[in-house]
């Protein structure tokens, strides 16, 4: 099994408060388009990990960082998108994505829309379990089911 946990590495730093405008922006069409997070057009994606974080086909991504907990605090925005791309981008199989705090608004909204309601399997606490299944082994395939 190969586990990656998302933190905030680089990059265009999205703070909390840019939620509502980030979350508008990741509904465009640069943002559904399923590529290596290196190379998408959307601005959420973040680019700034080593080449080995995306070259990995991971198992399991848990998105726990930044902070996110007031308006001016580093967001999970980009985090949350990169863990839902990365997933979508594996060459077969599927990836269980684990966001924390997922009871928050800015997390719940996020993962809800880039995780998306049906791969949905269960929250525990304050984790949410997606699990998302490889978009390039099925041409077609919408973004969210």
């Amino acid at each position: 099994m190969v586990i990656v946990k998302l933190t905030y590495i680089g990059g265009l730093l999205q703070q909390v408060h840019q939620a509502d405008e980030l979350l508008e922006v990741g509904m465009g069409e640069d943002c559904k388009v399923v590529v290596d997070p290196r190379f998408s057009k959307c601005k959420l994606s973040l680019k700034g990990f080593p080449n080995e974080v995306y070259d990995v086909e991971w198992d399991l991504i848990m998105v726990d960082a930044p902070t996110g907990y007031h308006d001016e605090a580093p967001g999970r925005m980009g985090a949350i998108y990169t863990a839902g791309l990365m997933a979508r981008n594996r060459e077969d199989g599927e990836t269980d994505v684990f966001v924390h705090d997922v009871d928050r608004v800015v997390e719940d909204k996020f993962s809800k829309a880039f995780l998306c309601e049906g791969y949905f399997r269960e929250q525990e606490g304050r984790i949410g379990r997606f699990t998302i299944p490889s978009h390039r082994t099925r041409s077609g395939r919408s973004f969210c089911p």
